[in-house]
């Protein structure tokens, strides 16, 4: 075969190699990290909606509206994805909120760059029904039997009453799927031996130089001196087990909803 005709062999192939690889990579990006998320594409225009559209009245942060921080997730009641997008579109009628006409695509790139925390880098989480979700908190998910929530439930595991307050929709997420990873380290297991010997196992609330506090198993609330102890071990997994495989994408989405609507007793 002539070189030309190798030669030209080559360059198609490697464009049509080009291509193929561009295609992919295009449909990568367009796609979800997993089911239950929203894609960096949406992230992005989210991200320039916000930039041109929101961030006049809600701050580059999102915490310019009384009673709003959109970076945290926190409005004046709980909001679903499908709420959010209802009041973009709609407005606040009595408030400075205007309605905004915007594609299908465009409400959910400004969904997911709020879910996001304003951070383009960060993992977008869908929310769903809080209603919903507490049922699943309360059966399936099984998360009533180990916490408590607004004075009911059992106190082997950390209290939830407040935690839509404390933390974030996407650390909600996290501590669902990966409660090892997200977990923190005041509520570790601890497991104790007294030097007459007792054996005590339970969830540290605090410690400092000389004393350690926790929760037994019996849900009895033990101070100790450490000068007392003979062994001290801190848990380095959580005894939460992760909701993946458990829950569906769609339930995952209500129980983040129903944690994000704990804010305490008011």
């Amino acid at each position: 075969m002539p070189r030309i005709h190798r030669l030209t062999r080559a360059v198609l192939g490697s464009l049509t190699l080009a291509v193929c690889l561009s295609g992919r990579l295009a449909a990568q990006g367009t796609s979800q990290d997993h089911p239950g998320q929203y894609s960096a594409i949406d992230i992005e225009t989210g991200s320039r909606l916000y930039a041109g559209q929101c961030a006049q009245c809600h701050g580059p942060n999102g915490d310019m509206v009384s009673g709003i921080d959109l970076r945290r997730g926190q409005f004046r009641r709980p909001l679903s994805d499908d709420d959010l997008r209802r009041t973009i579109s709609a407005g606040v009628p009595g408030t400075g909120m205007p309605p905004f006409n915007l594609q299908p695509t465009e409400l959910d790139g400004l969904v997911a760059f709020i879910r996001v925390g304003l951070d383009v880098s960060g993992t977008p989480v869908k929310v769903g029904d809080a209603a919903h979700g507490q049922t699943l908190f309360e059966g399936k998910a099984g998360c009533a039997s180990c916490h408590r929530v607004n004075g009911k439930g059992p106190r082997v595991a950390p209290d939830l009453s407040d935690i839509g307050a404390i933390r974030s929709v996407a650390a909600l997420q996290r501590s669902l799927v990966d409660p090892t990873g997200a977990m923190w380290p005041i509520n570790r297991s601890v497991r104790i031996v007294t030097r007459d010997g007792r054996t005590i196992r339970g969830r540290r609330l605090n410690e400092d130089t000389h004393t350690v506090q926790l929760i037994d198993e019996q849900e009895r609330l033990v101070s100790l001196m450490k000068a007392d102890l003979r062994e001290y071990e801190v848990a380095k997994t959580s005894p939460m087990p992760s909701i993946a495989g458990t829950l569906t994408d769609d339930e995952r989405s209500d129980l983040v909803a129903y944690l994000l609507s704990l804010k305490g007793l008011r």
